[in-house]
């Protein structure tokens, strides 16, 4: 199983150290940043690493690193954004900003 070969979530860094980092974050920041930038006031619940740590603790443990999020806005269009590869989002020009966008490969 998937959950067997990356570990419990207290071997991945969510042990009770994060869980108490996670609500400390939550009671300073929490609305949704993303539910925000839409208009809408929606409760956060979940502390998104904004670049996927996959593994580093630094990264991890980086403050500058995280937002709040709702669920809702966590598993939807950011866990696609995480799977894909790919961040979201253009410039105001409107060439995407995920460096491995297929605009950005070049070809012939």
């Amino acid at each position: 199983m998937a959950a067997e070969r990356r570990g419990n979530s207290a071997e991945r860094g969510y042990g009770y150290k994060w869980q108490q980092a996670r609500a400390g974050y939550l009671r300073k920041h929490p609305l949704c940043v993303e539910c925000q930038s839409r208009g809408r006031t929606v409760a956060a619940t979940v502390v998104d690493h904004k670049v996927a740590h996959r593994g580093d603790m630094t990264v991890f443990w980086d403050k500058a690193n995280w937002q709040s999020l709702c669920k809702h806005c966590h598993d939807s269009w950011k866990q696609r954004m995480e799977k894909s590869g790919r961040g979201a989002g253009c410039s105001v020009d409107g060439i995407p900003s995920a460096p491995g966008h297929h605009w950005h490969q070049g070809g012939g």
